[in-house]
């Protein structure tokens, strides 16, 4: 009998990484995660193989992807921080596909973002369309999928919505007409092991089948937690004021510029027909009781 076909995801123990590794080990596939946290607990109770990230050493990198089918790419970073920084990952990226070129991996899934473009002024969407570039560039055959903003599982953005509606007598929206569309990542997870079974090279937008604008989707959240907060529109400038004064109390990077210049672009929402399936109002109805109990912490999933 033959041994199951590897596959390999950055971030295995992560987010959106973690869902995809739960859909092959279920079908009976070897899972392999590269990661800059190698020491992590992990929620597979060893089934998953373990190899941290070599950017800077490129035959150490090709030996952890050798024997790989299909890797799935969830590495990026949310905002600069120290040396990690949207640069570096644009540069890692290009590493981790070249190695992927050279040890033979067959497919690469790779999770982008809605809307990224190399004229973008923000360097997310920026950096997400050089990864895309350097992606297309390097020859392997590859799918891109492009969510909007994830909710489900360990959510970091509706989470904390709801941590702060549960807590704060006001909560601002910047002003303005824009929209979110969001998507289950379980739902992504499914997309990213279809693709990951297919052949040619694919961009697909991935996301949900409900489009709100966004102080429509605060106000779901604020009734579905039993919350009372004022939802009042600010200016940006003001918003970005209350996000840096929450930093120091909660040990975390709340919001960043970039993110509310994002945001109200418009650029969270397709322009194409939803590719996933889970309604985010009536996911909400079903997990209220527990979302914003705890808030969600960037810098403690990945610097702490």
């Amino acid at each position: 009998m033959s041994r199951p076909h590897v596959h390999a995801i950055t971030g295995a123990f992560g987010y959106s990484g973690r869902e995809i590794a739960r859909l092959l080990l279920a079908r009976g596939e070897r899972v392999r995660t590269l990661t800059g946290h190698p020491d992590r607990p992990d929620p597979f109770g060893g089934r998953v193989e373990v190899e941290p990230f070599r950017f800077d050493d490129p035959s150490r990198m090709r030996e952890a992807l050798a024997g790989v089918r299909v890797l799935y790419n969830t590495y990026w970073v949310r905002f600069d921080h120290g040396a990690s920084t949207f640069a570096r990952a644009v540069e890692n990226s290009r590493a981790l596909f070249r190695a992927a070129a050279e040890a033979g991996v067959e497919r690469v899934v790779h999770v982008s973002i809605t809307n990224p473009a190399s004229g973008s002024p923000l360097p997310y969407f920026r950096g997400k369309a050089e990864v895309e570039r350097a992606l297309r560039e390097s020859g392997l055959s590859h799918a891109i999928l492009r969510p909007a903003v994830f909710f489900g599982g360990r959510d970091v953005l509706i989470n904390n919505i709801a941590w702060l509606l549960r807590r704060l007598p006001v909560f601002g929206v910047a002003r303005g007409a824009y929209g979110i569309q969001p998507v289950h990542v379980e739902d992504v997870a499914r997309l990213a092991v279809e693709q990951g079974e297919r052949g040619g090279d694919v961009v697909l937008d991935a996301v949900g089948p409900e489009v709100f604008a966004f102080d429509e989707l605060v106000r779901l959240v604020r009734a579905a937690v039993r919350s009372r907060a004022a939802i009042v529109p600010v200016p940006r400038w003001l918003l970005l004021g209350a996000a840096r004064a929450l930093c120091a109390p909660l040990g975390d990077v709340v919001l960043t510029k970039d993110e509310v210049e994002g945001l109200t672009a418009n650029l969270l929402v397709s322009g194409g027909p939803p590719t996933a399936v889970t309604s985010f109002t009536e996911w909400l109805a079903a997990h209220a009781d527990g979302l914003g109990i705890e808030w969600a912490s960037e810098l403690g999933r990945h610097y702490q």
